[in-house]
């Protein structure tokens, strides 16, 4: 009778996969011992596997390469990180070894650009497209990255008002993008996207600012839909849509010739994801051909702003269970050592599932839970997996610890908790490690952030004696 947890496995996915396997009856993950991190650095514990961050940026490089030359496409291909899905240096790091561009969303995203300049990382030549609404501070640092040299600095205006602001503060010509403020899904609670210039005001807005206006450029028409891409009627008849604008701006703008179709890939969430990504990247090419040939237009440069696919799988958090509570006949709750809503606030904050496996003793029996964080709030739990109604986990031993491991958390969750910052119920930030592999295939680790201590926080509250 198959009842062990290796067998459930088994029986519902493809197991072992490419970067989940058993190595001595524990879990691994990109061939990382995972059980020895747990000995080595202890639980709760967050890492980064940084090669994974230059795996997905190359995979999606040839994807691209590929559909380039099998629609045989006149136009190049740049691969812009979104930096708001994580801000931190390794992460800005690890990715600029792939030849890569930037998407800034605030103004002190600029001041990381010209850290990374100072240091070598980028250069005048590294495209910095600037998104996002711009206040004040934001138009003053565009305009002084601009100001100093950086002309492939391209602002992508938002609303009616931010051409003057940037003109102001920016010496001599520079170019600049237009944002599609896209329509949303049916399901949505509004209509039209907050963010950029709708569709019928592109045109008008052009030629009313912009195209007698000898200080500015067009070079970039943005596109991007909350939803991200996907294979369904709404994305491909919203691309329709911004394709239908950009060949009828085309035609009256020379100088367009870029279009950049934002972010948006999924990541892997569940042991059972499967999106085809090599389709998707070739009928998008394919899309924009037909439309800009049967409207007599050149093709564009393509963009896209990778945020979540780029650092997404490379991040894990693993804990303890450190005890079971049986509230009633049928709920079983599996406390961790740590909280949800800290650690990872999209389970929360908008019920997103990441693939959760045991770390360690799958060839034990296994039972239905619920896992239930440290904090005292009702909302600090996470109850079911994305593949199944459930979450099963081997059975709850006080003699034998269980370690359980979240995967694919690398995007946004360290910045939405906030990091080195308060925590709900004062729960502290576990241990970060940054964990990395060399030609040879050797695994090292590294330190990166301690677990926060209580004076860290009581500093914050005001309680330092100052």
């Amino acid at each position: 009778m198959n009842t062990k947890y290796i067998d459930l496995i088994s029986q519902t996915f493809d197991f072992p996969q490419e970067e989940f396997k058993l190595e001595n009856k524990t879990l691994e993950f990109h061939d990382i011992d995972l059980m020895q991190l747990v000995e080595d650095y202890g639980t709760p514990l967050k890492f980064t596997y940084l090669p994974q961050i230059s795996n997905n940026i190359q995979r999606a490089k040839g994807w691209f390469k590929k559909a380039i030359k099998n629609n045989k496409y006149k136009g190049k291909y740049n691969y812009c990180y979104c930096t708001k899905s994580s801000h931190f240096k390794h992460v800005l790091d690890e990715a600029l070894k792939n030849d890569i561009h930037i998407e800034t969303s605030s103004a002190f995203d600029i001041d990381i650009v010209e850290s990374l300049k100072a240091e070598g990382k980028i250069t005048n030549d590294t495209y910095i497209i600037s998104n996002g609404f711009k206040r004040a501070q934001y138009v003053t640092n565009i305009a002084r990255l601009i100001n100093d040299g950086h002309k492939n600095a391209i602002p992508i205006i938002d609303n009616y008002e931010e051409i003057d602001l940037l003109s102001e503060e920016i010496k001599g010509k520079f170019n600049i993008g237009i944002r599609i403020a896209s329509e949303e899904e049916p399901k949505f609670e509004f209509y039209t996207s907050r963010l950029g210039v709708g569709y019928k005001n592109i045109v008008p807005f052009y030629k009313n600012q912009i195209q007698d206006n000898k200080k500015v450029k067009l070079k970039m028409l943005h596109f991007f839909i909350n939803t991200g891409i996907r294979d369904n009627a709404y994305y491909w008849n919203e691309l329709a849509k911004c394709l239908k604008v950009y060949t009828s701006l085309k035609k009256i703008c020379p100088s367009l010739d870029s279009l950049n179709i934002g972010g948006g890939f999924p990541i892997k969430n569940s042991l059972a994801f499967d999106f085809d990504y090599e389709y998707m990247i070739d009928e998008i090419i394919n899309q924009i051909k037909l439309a800009c040939e049967s409207e007599d237009v050149a093709v564009p440069h393509i963009f896209t702003e990778f945020g979540s696919f780029t650092v997404g799988e490379s991040g894990g958090a693993i804990y303890e269970v450190l005890y079971q509570k049986q509230q009633n006949d049928r709920e079983k709750w599996n406390m961790i050592n740590s909280s949800f809503i800290t650690t990872l606030p999209d389970t929360w904050a908008i019920n997103k599932r990441f693939i959760m496996l045991p770390i360690n003793r799958w060839h034990e029996s296994y039972e239905r839970v619920l896992l239930g964080g440290l904090t005292c709030d009702s909302d600090d739990y996470y109850n079911s997996e994305q593949h199944m109604n459930a979450i099963y986990l081997p059975k709850y031993n006080k003699e034998k610890p269980l370690y359980i491991g979240f995967f694919n958390t690398g995007a946004y969750q360290e910045t939405i908790g906030g990091f080195g910052g308060l925590q709900h119920c004062l729960i502290p930030s576990p241990k970060h490690i940054l964990i990395n592999k060399d030609a040879d295939g050797n695994i090292s680790t590294k330190l990166f952030a301690e677990q926060q201590k209580s004076e860290d926080l009581l500093k914050i509250l005001g309680y330092d004696g100052q």
